[in-house]
Parts: C-alpha cells; sequence; structure tokens
C-alpha cells in the first residue's frame, strides 16, 4: 500500500519543517534512512538509562535536587532535539534517495511506538514524583502515560480504516515543550517546578491538564472525524464495525489488566517499581500496536487477542491474588526482561523477513545480490 500522510499542525508546518528542510541538506546522500531513524532511537534510549541511573525511583528532582547533575538536563534537551529532528528528516530522506519502502515505515512507526513510552518516563524524572509537596503521585504517571499510548494509537487505528495517517498535532508541541523543559531544567534548576506558577497550580499540573484536555477534546474527536468523513465518502477499509473496532480489543484489555494489577497489588507494586513498571507498561503497548502497524499495512485482520495477553493475565492474577506474596518485586523484573526480549527478538525477526522479501538491506542502500 502507499503510504500516505497528512501533517495540518502550523507548528510543523510553518516553523518545523522549514528547518529540517534545512538539516536534510547536510546529510550523505549514501546513508540509508532507516539508520538515521535508529540513531535517533539509540539516542533516546541512552538518554533514559543516563536519567535513570541517577534518579531510578523518581525522587531525585523532589527531595534532592542536585542529584542529577545539571549536564544531564541540557544533554537531554540535546538528544531530544536530535531524535525529533532524525525521526522529522529520515521519511524525507528516502524519497530524497528514492529508497522509500514498506520496511522504512515499518521501522519508523514500530519505533515511534516504543519511542514514545521512553520520552515520557524520561520526562517523569524532571517533575518527581509526589513526596508529599510537590511531584506527581505514581497513579498520575500511569494515567498520564496511559493517556499518550492511548493517543498514539488512535492515529494507528485510524489509519488501519481510512489508510491515512493524520499526523496528530500533539507530536510537534510535545516534542518542542519537552525540549523546552529540559532546557529550563538544565538553566533554572529543578526547584522551577516545585514553585506554583498560578494561581497555587503548578507547572506540572499544567502541562497534565493540557494533555488531557488535547487528547479527549483535539486528538481522540478529530480521529472519530476522520473516520467518519471517509464512512460518508465510502473510502473505509473495513465494511462492518466489528473489523473497524477489532484492532482497539487487544489494547483495551491490556490497559484493564494493567490497572487490575495497579490497584490491587498487595504489594503497591507502583509505588515499590515505578521505573520497572511504567516502563513494561510502555514495551507491552509498543508490541500490541505494531501487530495494528503490521496489519494496517498489510491489509489483513488483527487476531482478537494479542499472544501477550494470556501470560501478562496470568501473572496479574497470581499478584493481586497474594499467590505471589513477597515474590510480586522479583516476578515483575523477570517478568519485564522476558517481554522485552520478546519484543526486540519480534522487531529484529520481522526486519529480517522484510528485508529479504523487499531484497533491500536496513542499514544500507546497496542491492541485496539476488541469490
Amino acid at each position: 500500500s502507499q503510504y500516505s500522510a497528512v501533517d495540518t499542525n502550523p507548528l510543523s508546518v510553518y516553523i518545523m519543517q522549514p528547518i529540517w528542510n534545512k538539516i536534510i541538506k547536510i546529510v550523505p546522500l549514501w546513508i540509508a534512512p532507516n539508520l538515521l531513524t535508529f540513531s535517533g532511537f539509540v539516542m533516546i534510549l541512552f538518554n533514559y538509562f543516563l536519567i535513570s541511573f541517577y534518579d531510578w525511583d523518581y525522587t531525585a528532582s523532589g527531595t534532592s535536587p542536585g542529584l542529577v547533575p545539571t549536564w544531564v538536563w541540557l544533554f537531554s534537551a540535546f538528544t531530544t532535539f536530535c531524535a525529533y529532528a532524525l525521526d522529522s528528516i529520515d521519511g524525507k530522506h528516502a524519497r530524497r534517495t528514492q529508497s522509500s519502502s514498506p520496511l522504512g515505515e515499518l521501522f519508523d512507526h514500530g519505533l515511534d511506538s516504543w519511542a514514545t513510552s521512553i520520552f515520557v518516563l524520561s520526562f517523569f524524572s524532571v517533575c518527581s514524583r509526589d513526596n508529599g509537596k510537590t511531584g506527581v503521585s505514581v497513579y498520575t504517571m500511569y494515567i498520564y502515560l496511559s493517556i499518550v499510548l492511548f493517543n498514539f494509537m488512535c492515529s494507528h487505528w485510524e489509519k488501519y480504516n481510512t489508510g491515512v495517517l493524520f499526523l496528530p498535532w500533539g507530536y510537534d508541541i510535545s516534542q518542542v515543550v519537552l525540549i523546552a523543559a529540559y532546557l529550563l531544567t538544565g538553566t533554572v534548576g529543578v526547584e522551577v517546578w516545585q514553585k506554583p506558577l498560578l494561581f497555587g497550580y503548578y507547572i506540572t499540573d499544567v502541562l497534565v491538564i493540557l494533555l488531557i484536555g488535547f487528547s479527549l477534546f483535539l486528538s481522540f474527536p478529530q480521529t472519530l472525524y476522520n473516520i467518519h468523513r471517509a464512512h460518508l465518502k465510502k473510502t473505509l477499509k473495513n465494511d462492518s464495525l466489528y473489523e473497524g473496532l477489532l484492532p482497539l480489543v487487544s489494547p483495551v484489555l491490556l490497559f484493564i489488566l494493567l490497572t487490575v494489577w495497579v490497584v490491587l497489588s498487595p504489594n503497591n507494586i507502583l509505588a515499590k517499581q515505578p521505573r520497572l513498571f511504567l516502563w513494561m507498561v510502555g514495551v507491552a503497548f509498543s508490541n500490541v500496536i505494531c501487530k495494528v502497524i503490521m496489519c494496517q499495512m498489510s491489509s489483513t485482520r488483527p487476531e482478537l487477542f494479542h499472544w501477550f495477553l494470556f501470560p501478562l493475565a496470568l501473572v496479574v492474577y497470581a499478584a493481586v491474588s497474594g499467590l505471589l506474596g513477597s515474590m510480586e518485586e522479583a516476578v515483575l523484573g523477570v517478568f519485564t526482561a522476558l517481554l522485552t526480549a520478546a519484543h526486540v527478538h519480534y522487531g529484529v525477526c520481522v526486519g529480517r523477513q522484510l528485508s529479504e522479501h523487499l531484497n533491500i538491506y536496513i542499514f544500507s542502500l546497496k542491492k541485496r545480490v539476488q541469490e
């Protein structure tokens, strides 16, 4: 299927695109577009692990404000900008080198589906978790992350139904806000997040309200409107409501299972291990969304239940019923490691199969020699 995307965001169209068009001219023509995509992702990952090293349990900014060195925040601003730039120019570079392919599209969106949660998890270190005075509660973090992933899911669910990816306005805005937040933290210090901004509200409150407002009153209605418009024009890919809603079943069940674990955990797992749990949420969603992207690209029907819901349901049952007892944290650790390995394995396998099928290399513009 021919890739089609529509971007109507004024920030993107009038400010960012001209910048990307200048940056793209520096990129040598022999570099493969997927290499740009992957480099951006590696930078986000590296930055995430760097912040995790200084602030494993999301308390550094709240209790001991000097714990994360200033250079880390400035480095975060730099890596976020680079990743944003690389993610924005990879498609342009592919058209420039005439190497656009379904593999590139899948690679880009697949890594984006994972990067989305990593951006959010890195940002939580800026505002720190609730310590009675400032910060956000771990439950707010969980809801916040879920809303961002729901938004990402919606734009791909919409593409599954309409064949067109309407780039969500939230993407460019969130990237610019993230970079500004890191720069602000690096120059002024984390204290800026701990003083009320207006009427006793903190900057973090304002950002949460903005995010929820944007999602529920801008992104989601826009998605429904675009699907409705395609329905009126008779350009919908799926005839039945059942087929149209099918990709949403697994993500919704995933969210329900995870929420049951969060709410009913005897050891209060989210408060004990917020970083581990939220990382697991991000990986799980990414894997589910990748399957939807695959189905949408290959025009196949997604299965009703994603395979991974079964082991998750078992673990959640064992945890909330008290079967795991004090082993809950250890089991979460092992489960998260296995899930992450499975996700990486899935990505590598799909990438290799597509590269063989399309007769192209993932990270090189050289053509494969036909055997």
